[in-house]
């Protein structure tokens, strides 16, 4: 999966934010508060996202509209694991990632290894 483009960002941010259907009309309106944009350049960013894959849409009346195929969290881990595929040192590239997190962060870690160790009874995935 490649990375979204600022505008695709954009409107995938709504998307998930809402985590409703929405058509092309609501999304423009909520990015115009933000900056001076187009009606079709809204609908053509939610047709791309639509061919990759990162929206479904349905008609409703006249007007598609769209939805998130996947979370904002399944897309994040999907790019972080492409990051770590590309390095050689898997665990040296995950052990300068946690160094620069939080306390709270590396507890929410914690808590996510331990949810994981109870519900399949091993160690991550790998």
């Amino acid at each position: 999966m490649a990375q979204l483009g600022q505008l695709e960002a954009a409107v995938m941010e709504r998307l998930w934010r809402w985590d409703r259907p929405a058509p092309v009309r609501e999304v423009l309106e909520d990015m115009q508060q933000d900056r001076q944009i187009a009606y079709t350049t809204v609908m053509t960013v939610l047709d791309n996202l639509h061919r990759k894959g990162m929206v479904m849409r349905e008609k409703n009346g006249r007007a598609y509209v769209y939805r998130p195929t996947r979370s904002r969290e399944s897309h994040t881990a999907e790019l972080m694991e492409q990051v770590l595929a590309r390095t050689s040192n898997r665990g040296g590239a995950l052990l300068r990632f946690v160094e620069q997190m939080s306390e709270d962060e590396i507890a929410e870690l914690r808590g996510a290894l331990t949810k994981i160790e109870d519900s399949t009874g091993r160690r991550g995935t790998r």
